[in-house]
């Protein structure tokens, strides 16, 4: 009896497994026979730098005719490419679905910083890819802008080109994120700018006062030095008594008139 109940469940195992395999079976058969009637676009994020209605023209303009094609021969992996080959797309994943649609979801990029150099402008998201900004949806970011060392021509995308220029961005990038999780300093520098010599310039909400940041390093201490000031130096002199303070230094605040 034993035998026969080990017998029994094993034929109703293979008999759920064949049932199972013949479920598969159809459903792939359906889903070959299946026409691709559009595209459904899903975004990851809250940023709109892309619409829906850009990504069907790129697939439009790059991939060709794919709805009315055989839902199983889009290639998938070619609809990937040209997505992801588009400046602020960071990722995008294509599928299909047995209701006959060419799905797609879009991860964009997310910028820290903006850059402003003469006429051109671009953002870098937090890996130090640099890409154009975009007509759709300006993000509020810091903004840098003046002599920045980066030698990047209209509509590039990608990593600077040199080392030195890395180095510069990822001290930015690292500058601005310190900014970001401080909880003071975001709300209250306004603007940096670039000078000549390389040295940032940060300039506050309120207030004359341009503070000589020096190139993006040892902020942590730089930060400290400007807090300093409005604590022990400004509620002596009085508002508007200087016009420039210098904190690129190590250990002083230079002041002046």
């Amino acid at each position: 009896k034993k035998g026969l109940r080990i017998s029994l469940a094993a034929a109703a195992f293979c008999a759920l497994a064949l049932v199972c395999l013949a479920i598969h079976g159809m459903n792939e058969r359906r889903v070959g026979q299946l026409t691709c009637a559009g595209v459904k676009v899903e975004f990851t994020d809250d940023f709109n730098f892309v619409t829906a209605k850009d990504v069907e023209g790129y697939l439009d303009k790059g991939y060709g005719a794919y709805i009315g094609q055989r839902l199983d021969s889009v290639d998938l992996q070619k609809v990937e490419g040209i997505l992801d080959n588009k400046s602020a797309i960071l990722k995008a994943e294509a599928y299909t679905t047995p209701d006959g649609y060419l799905n797609v979801r879009i991860r964009q990029r997310e910028p820290v910083v903006r850059f402003q150099k003469d006429n051109n402008g671009y953002y870098a998201d937090e890996r130090g890819f640099l890409f154009p900004l975009q007509r759709n949806y300006t993000s509020m970011v810091p903004v840098i802008d003046g002599a920045v060392p980066l030698n990047i021509v209209r509509g590039y995308k990608g990593e600077p080109k040199t080392e030195p220029e890395r180095k510069w961005l990822a001290g930015v990038i690292a500058m601005v994120n310190y900014m970001q999780n401080s909880g003071i300093w975001a709300e209250n520098i306004c603007q940096i700018t670039v000078r000549e010599n390389g040295d940032l310039v940060m300039i506050p909400r309120e207030g004359k006062e341009r503070f000589i940041f020096g190139l993006p390093e040892d902020f942590g201490r730089k930060f400290d030095l400007i807090s300093r000031y409005y604590t022990s130096i400004l509620p002596h002199k009085g508002a508007g008594s200087y016009s420039t303070v210098n904190v690129k230094y190590n250990g002083q605040i230079v002041c002046r008139k």
